[in-house]
């Protein structure tokens, strides 16, 4: 006789299905993040909202007498993040790891920010010029990056952080053919680098526009994450 087929917990499916969808997402949020960063440098002094390497390193050389560099901008939006990113360890507290209804509802919550950041740099006069205004705002996309970031460690999806690329370099090189020669998501990887650039890219050209519109396209994209996150949580839910 054949053996009965044994049933599949809906944990275990779930678990099945969550990494491929998960990527596709969190590769949405990796471009939207390489947006957010080229209007942070390029539109608000310089300033990395996402990349908080790119502000450590900024407050470092600063700090041993480097001339013409930001210091209350990086320094800020580095508090910021933190802030976001503890906010966002706090609500994700206890749950499982991976893609749930709770994420959707945070990645909306980072998407409802990025969008008042900007209709604020489309209404307030001065953003992008303003010491107060432009730091303001850096921050408070700052913020929202940092909840993205806590929110997407929580996913826990290898290679993909969504604001930072650096290890997922450092992994595509070390395990290549001419590094230790181990198998690699080579493909993961390296589309998670042309994203952010390709981000990057599209966020200097909306700069010609106005501010607002590289925020607002970052807003964007994160409320389509949020939404398609949303959706597919409810049908792994029901089990199709």
């Amino acid at each position: 006789m054949t053996a009965p087929a044994r049933s599949v917990p809906a944990s275990t499916r779930e678990l099945r299905v969550r990494e491929p969808v998960a990527v596709v997402l969190l590769m949405a949020l990796t471009f939207s993040t390489g947006v957010a960063d080229a209007v942070g440098y390029l539109g608000l002094d310089k300033v990395f909202t996402g990349n908080m390497t790119g502000n450590v390193v900024i407050l470092g050389m600063g700090a041993a007498g480097a001339e013409d560099l930001p210091a209350v901008g990086p320094a800020c939006a580095l508090a910021a993040f933190m802030a976001g990113a503890v906010v966002g360890g706090r609500l994700v507290r206890g749950a499982a790891a991976g893609w749930s209804t709770r994420v959707s509802a945070l990645m909306a919550a980072v998407a409802v920010l990025l969008g008042g950041c900007a209709l604020t740099a489309a209404s307030v006069a001065g953003v992008g010029e303003d010491p107060a205004a432009t730091v303001a705002v850096a921050a408070l996309v700052a913020v929202a990056m940092g909840l993205q970031a806590a929110v997407a460690r929580h996913v826990a999806v290898k290679d993909l952080t969504t604001v930072v690329v650096t290890s997922t370099i450092t992994g595509l090189a070390a395990d290549s053919r001419l590094g230790a020669g181990v198998p690699q998501p080579w493909a993961r990887r390296g589309v998670a680098v042309g994203l952010l650039a390709a981000g990057a890219a599209v966020g200097a050209l909306l700069l010609r526009l106005h501010l607002a519109w590289g925020l607002g396209v970052s807003a964007g994209i994160t409320a389509g994450v949020a939404l398609a996150g949303h959706l597919w949580a409810r049908r792994a839910a029901h089990g199709r």
